[in-house]
C-alpha cells in the first residue's frame, strides 16, 4: 500500500526512504531492499555523495520508472544560474533515472540572489530534468519569497520535523500556500526510542516507538516523511504502519512532545529559524 498526499494536482507518496549517511554498497543494498519492502519514494542529495549508489539500487529493483518517486537536492555551491542546471544534469546522470521527480534547493544561500536560483530551478524543470521543484530548510519568509518568484509550484519544503520540535509556523505557512512539508530526521536520530509516550502508545498497538512516530506523520495532512535505516528489518518495519490508526487522543499526546523544541540540525550556514509557537 502506498499512501499519498495531493498537492497542486500531484500525488506524492507519504512515506519515503531517506539515504543520508548511507554510502557505496550500503546505499545500493538499502535502496534495493527499501523498494522491495514497498517504498515508492527515494530521497537523496548531491551532498550525500551517494547518488550513483542510490541509482544502482533503483536499477536493481527493476520497477517501471513511473512507479518510483526520486528526489534529490542541489547543494548551495551550485545555486548560480548555469551552475545549478549543470549540477542537476550530473545528478540525473549519476542516478541513471532519465529525470528526477523532485529537485530541491538543499539549504538557503544568502550569497546568491534567490531570484536567480529559483529561475535556474524552474529552468531545469522546463528542460525535463525534473517534473517538480521545491526547497529544503526554508523559513516562513524564505518559503513565501520562493513561491512568489517561481513560475512552477513549490511542491514541498523539506525540514527537520519530529515529535520533539515545534514547527508550527512553517507547517501553517506551507498549508496556507498548498505546499507539502517533508520531514527529515523523523525519528529524531533515535530519540523516539527513549520516549515513554511513544513506547506506551506503541505497546497498545503492538508497534515500536518508531512505527508510532511514522504513523503520526502519516495521519497529518500534507506531511511526507523519509525515515532512514541501514537495517533491512528496521527499514521494513518503518513502512509497516498501514494496519493501525492512532486515536485523536494519541495524536495529541505525541504532538504535545514538541514543547521542548529540540532542534538537532543547526549548521553554521542555517538561516535564522522561525520561533516556536
Amino acid at each position: 500500500m502506498t499512501l499519498t498526499t495531493k498537492h497542486f494536482g500531484v500525488d506524492i507518496p507519504v512515506i519515503g526512504f531517506g539515504t543520508w549517511k548511507l554510502k557505496d554498497d550500503t546505499a545500493h543494498e538499502c535502496v534495493s531492499k527499501a523498494i522491495e519492502a514497498g517504498y515508492r519514494m527515494i530521497d537523496t542529495a548531491q551532498a550525500y555523495e551517494n547518488e550513483k549508489a542510490v541509482g544502482r539500487g533503483i536499477k536493481d529493483a527493476q520497477l517501471p520508472r513511473e512507479d518510483l518517486w526520486v528526489t534529490t537536492k542541489v547543494w548551495m555551491s551550485e545555486f548560480k544560474d548555469g551552475d545549478l542546471q549543470e549540477s542537476v544534469e550530473k545528478s540525473v546522470d549519476r542516478l541513471g533515472t532519465d529525470y528526477a521527480d523532485l529537485i530541491l534547493l538543499h539549504w538557503p544561500n544568502k550569497d546568491v540572489p534567490l531570484e536567480e536560483t529559483i529561475g535556474a530551478l524552474n529552468d531545469v524543470r522546463k528542460k525535463g530534468l525534473t517534473k517538480h521543484i521545491g526547497v529544503s530548510n526554508f523559513t516562513v519568509d524564505l518559503l513565501g519569497q520562493a513561491v512568489k518568484l517561481s513560475e512552477a509550484p513549490i511542491l514541498t519544503n523539506q525540514i527537520e520535523y519530529h515529535p520533539f520540535i515545534d514547527q508550527t509556523a512553517v507547517l501553517e505557512a506551507a498549508h496556507a500556500i498548498g505546499t507539502s512539508v517533508t520531514a527529515f530526521s523523523p525519528l529524531a536520530q533515535g530519540k523516539v526510542f527513549e520516549s515513554d509516550v511513544l513506547k506506551e502508545i506503541g505497546e497498545a498497538h503492538g508497534k515500536s516507538a518508531a512505527q508510532v512516530a511514522i504513523r503520526w506523520f502519516a495521519q497529518q495532512p500534507g506531511i511526507i516523511t523519509i525515515p532512514r535505516s541501514s537495517s533491512p528489518e528496521h527499514l521494513r518495519q518503518n513502512n509497516d504502519v498501514h494496519d493501525f490508526e492512532l486515536s485523536p487522543q494519541e495524536m495529541g499526546r505525541i504532538t504535545a512532545l514538541k514543547a521542548n523544541h529540540e532542534r538537532l540540525i543547526n549548521p553554521s550556514w542555517a538561516p535564522d529559524w522561525d520561533a516556536a509557537a
